[in-house]
């Protein structure tokens, strides 16, 4: 368990230990949400805007083609030239 104070300001400093579990680094944004049974959570606003993106292409590699690095390096490479190299 660890244990933040709250500044006058409403301020608080995130333990060590969390901000090493959550991957947090100095300028990160903090995502706090409230869990159906009343839990509070916090979570690091970046990863989980990557998990929601993750959720959101699930599957479409495959329907698209894209199956290894090369295939992301031609559709790269269509994007910025017009043409596979």
């Amino acid at each position: 368990m660890n244990l933040a104070k709250i500044s006058a300001n409403g301020q608080i400093t995130v333990p060590a230990e969390i901000r090493r579990l959550l991957g947090l680094k100095s300028g990160d944004k903090i995502l706090f949400f409230q869990k159906p049974n009343g839990e509070v959570v916090i979570n690091n606003a970046s990863a989980q805007a990557i998990y929601k993106a993750q959720e959101a292409f699930a599957g479409v590699a495959e329907e698209i083609g894209v199956n290894d690095e090369n295939d992301v390096q031609d559709l790269v490479n269509e994007v910025r030239y017009g043409k596979e190299e």
